[in-house]
């Protein structure tokens, strides 16, 4: 049985950012956004290609100046990942923006400034074909909004979304995609709950200003994996303040448990006791930083004894029983004749997990190849 079936996504209409698809039972794409100056430009280049590296789909450049948009039109020309130009106050930004090749843009349309300013990124934008997302977060809501709920609730939240929404359906344009953020766990849930019955447009989700890193995935990951399993989200972002590419790690750790996208090597590892027959955390924390580079499915156990060892390793794609002095390697379930030596476990493993990744891909490769023949 596939737990994972389960999981029944809200239908939604689809846009495209670039090439990738969003909504309509599309792969949940997953985003990042650069801290670096976007005036730095190779700065802000460098870590675009280490985002797209760990996997990023989609990555979100902040444009808060003009000089900020001239080295955005350099930054675009030299990457291949789709671009969100973020564009906050300044309606000639986004205009710039969408010259200047953006894929999509992120607005919040309340504090962009009256209606005649949004009508002119709406009407560049649909003369473009570029899609945007309203970006509704508890901590820039309208005065008007605030003023009414006194304080950030999920119905002020949704009421900030559906004016811009009904503003945009009334100027008849459908290439959005909606959010509506907040830090409260709680709040962002239940708004995204009270949307997803209001609209059909694909919903960004994420827990805003989560926090640093340890807090901020716990937090993200409790809000985005309620809202995942109800069905809620087209394409998401973990908020750290940390390095973005924890973000991307963060998003694909919670994707990949929920069964909704996989990449990469997931470790399964005790957390150790004295029954450990070798170093299990200086072993999985190597292997995961050698081994970042592996972007095909695996399933790895790691296990210092025999306990839980062999259970585990018989399901998993390598799997590793900590026995004295020598441990026992699993191989899709089965077990190897030749035991690994304790002392070599990481080399050894890593080994054996680069090789088993260049099978993989000289399979997928073969079966492209003879599909391909036959037709």
């Amino acid at each position: 049985m596939n737990i994972y079936q389960k999981i029944n996504r809200k239908k939604s209409d689809r846009i495209y950012v670039g090439k990738v698809p969003i909504g309509n039972n599309a792969p949940i794409s997953v985003q990042s956004m650069t801290n670096t100056k976007t005036s730095n430009t190779l700065e802000t280049i460098n870590q675009i290609l280490e985002l797209q590296k760990v996997g990023a789909d989609i990555v979100r450049v902040s444009i808060p100046t003009f000089k900020a948009a001239e080295s955005f039109k350099i930054i675009k020309k030299n990457i291949k990942i789709p671009l969100i130009a973020d564009i906050h106050f300044d309606y000639r930004l986004a205009l710039k923006a969408i010259k200047y090749g953006a894929d999509c843009l992120r607005i919040n349309p309340g504090n962009i400034g009256n209606q005649k300013k949004v009508l002119e990124i709406i009407n560049y934008a649909k003369d473009k074909n570029i899609p945007i997302r309203i970006g509704v977060n508890a901590g820039s809501l309208e005065k008007d909004i605030l003023k009414k709920y006194k304080l950030p609730t999920s119905d002020a939240l949704v009421e900030s979304a559906m004016r811009n929404i009904e503003y945009f359906d009334n100027l008849n344009f459908n290439q959005f995609k909606v959010s509506v953020k907040a830090s409260n766990v709680f709040l962002a849930v239940d708004a995204y709950k009270i949307l997803r019955n209001k609209i059909t447009q694909p919903l960004h989700i994420g827990i805003t200003e989560a926090g640093g890193l340890r807090n901020g995935t716990v937090k993200s990951a409790i809000g985005m994996s309620i809202l995942l399993l109800d069905g809620i989200g087209d394409t998401l972002r973990i908020s750290l303040a940390a390095n973005p590419i924890e973000e991307v790690k963060v998003a694909y750790d919670i994707l990949k448990v929920l069964g909704l996208r996989s990449r990469g090597i997931n470790f399964i590892a005790c957390p150790t006791c004295s029954r450990q027959e070798f170093d299990v955390i200086q072993v999985v924390n190597q292997l995961e930083k050698k081994l970042e580079d592996i972007t095909t499915s695996l399933d790895v156990s790691i296990i210092g004894c025999i306990v839980n060892g062999i259970g585990e390793a018989k399901i998993a794609t390598l799997g590793l029983t900590g026995g004295y002095k020598k441990s026992a390697l699993y191989e899709d379930g089965i077990r190897q004749k030749n035991k690994l030596n304790n002392e070599n476990i990481i080399e050894d493993m890593e080994k054996k997990l680069e090789k088993k990744y260049m099978n993989y891909k000289m399979s997928k490769k073969n079966k492209i190849h003879s599909y391909l023949c036959i037709f």
